[in-house]
């Protein structure tokens, strides 16, 4: 059976912890591998190769650093198709999904090519007699990032794109659940130039996590997961001194107005709802249908999701692939099951008719949800949507700004004054305006508020930039020596 080891200071290391947890194809329920998990002592090494590498890497100039990210660009434009494949052979997605993720994740790199631009300081000339200051940029030393089992390529090309342009060394920690890409990123990086020890992979659960989370060489950390566990992160990092940024689950939702064309609201419904079987977290899991359109907005919706073709995401044709596991499968079988109970109506039941093997849950679409409703107010992470009706915009904002959860949001409407108005009325990081999953091109930065974010940095783009690097500021003369006595007194500019 096939082993899936480390990648530690530039080679595949195997892992000798003894512990391995099995890695499976969500379309069959068959294991294909196994993955070795990090030991506390694995995750040193990483980390001892990670620190040893900082030096040289951090002294490395900038034109050089981006002609690496400039080589790694060309390398993963020229294996979408394999990198691809390997997504969809671990975590069930279809192929043209995955195709979309290795794009998203090219426009990262694409932005880090731009690292001599994107991290030039200021300067002011005469500040005082004589005296110039200037800010510089400077990078934190070895980061580390924990990433989730839903986007295994993308996430990643998030974080280290960004930090190691910035001249930082970094150690990543994958889903154990699809952990083959990040080898196979490992081996391109390297062939793009990049240093042995300046990237690092290790494999692992619970233990690496929480040795990185307390390791005294590691400096800043990323995450993206689940509410609970970004709220761990946050506070085991930064209670051990580490800069976090940690971002956590969703409950997006779709507003509909009166006026809105309802085919079009239609499509990006079921789009952005059923997409990658619902495991993102950008997805649309809560239509807010204003009376008025309610009933044929729930009829189209229903229409469309009969076109879904749902089987193995290798397959041509297929719209929509497995989830991850055989845990999430029941797990959100349990929602559908508990909804009539809680007062929902299911009008397509995504229990019935799916396919015998794998780990498939059809498309769902419940109406006359209620915001009591367990259906709404978990993060459900699977093919399910739910329709709450509401009177109007007052009342659609009201639901979404009483959400915990803030980390995508979307209005479709004709009238550009509402659209307007939710844009400054809504209180959530990320926002539509007939456009169902808004997330940010790589050259803003992605994250959302509330409870879908710990730490005031989001992700990538400029505010990626800050959050892997230190600012400094340095003021400096050069007198005449001559000219130089004692002065006590409090330094002034005029």
């Amino acid at each position: 059976m096939n082993r899936i080891n480390h990648w530690i200071d530039g080679k595949v290391v195997e892992s000798t912890s003894g512990n391995t947890s099995p890695v499976y194809d969500p379309a069959t329920g068959e294991q294909t591998a196994e993955v070795g998990l990090a030991s506390r002592a694995e995750v040193d090494a990483a980390v001892a190769a990670a620190k040893a590498a900082f030096p040289a890497w951090r002294a490395t100039s900038l034109s050089r650093r981006a002609e690496v990210m400039f080589r790694m660009r060309e390398l993963v434009d020229a294996n979408r198709k394999e990198i691809a494949s390997m997504l969809t052979a671990e975590h069930g997605k279809v192929l043209s999904d995955s195709m979309g993720e290795v794009a998203r994740g090219l426009e990262n790199i694409e932005y880090a090519c731009g690292i001599p631009q994107l991290i030039k300081g200021d300067y002011s000339e005469q500040a005082a007699s004589g005296v110039d200051v200037y800010s510089i940029r400077q990078p934190l030393g070895v980061v580390a990032g924990i990433t989730p089992f839903n986007f295994p390529a993308m996430v990643p090309m998030w974080m280290f794109a960004n930090a190691l342009a910035c001249g930082n060394t970094f150690v990543l920690k994958p889903s154990e659940k699809d952990p083959s890409v990040n080898m196979f990123v490992a081996e391109l990086l390297a062939q793009a130039g990049l240093p042995a020890g300046c990237f690092n992979v290790v494999q692992g659960d619970k233990v690496a996590v929480d040795r990185i989370l307390e390791h005294e060489d590691i400096t800043a950390v990323s995450f993206v997961g689940s509410t609970p566990i970004a709220k761990y992160i946050y506070e085991t990092g930064t209670g051990n001194g580490k800069r976090v940024q940690a971002l956590g689950g969703a409950k997006n939702h779709m507003l509909v107005l009166n006026d809105a064309d309802v085919g079009m609201a239609a499509d990006a419904a079921v789009g952005a709802a059923y997409g990658s079987a619902g495991e993102r977290c950008m997805a649309i899991s809560v239509v807010l249908a204003a009376d008025g359109i309610a009933d044929e907005l729930v009829a189209e919706i229903s229409e469309r999701i009969g076109d879904i073709k749902v089987g193995p995401g290798n397959e041509p044709g297929n719209d929509m692939g497995p989830l991850i596991t055989a845990e999430s499968r029941d797990r959100v079988r349990g929602y559908i099951d508990r909804a009539p109970e809680e007062g929902a109506t299911i009008v397509v039941d995504g229990r019935e008719g799916v396919p015998s093997d794998g780990y498939f849950v059809n498309p769902t679409l419940l109406d006359n949800v209620g915001t009591g409703m367990s259906c709404y107010t978990d993060e459900i992470f699977g093919p399910v949507l739910s329709v709450v009706r509401v009177s109007g915009y007052q009342q659609g904002i009201d639901v979404i700004n009483a959400n915990p959860y803030a980390n995508g949001t979307a209005i479709f409407t004709r009238d550009g004054g509402a659209a307007r108005q939710f844009q400054f009325d809504v209180q959530v990081g990320m926002v539509g305006v007939n456009v169902p999953v808004p997330v940010p091109v790589s050259y803003y930065s992605f994250g959302g508020w509330k409870a879908s974010l710990f730490g005031d940095t989001h992700m990538y783009g400029p505010e990626g930039i800050n959050f892997y690097t230190q600012g400094k500021v340095v003021t400096s003369r050069w007198p005449d020596p001559s000219t130089s006595t004692v002065d006590l007194g409090f330094p002034e500019t005029r």
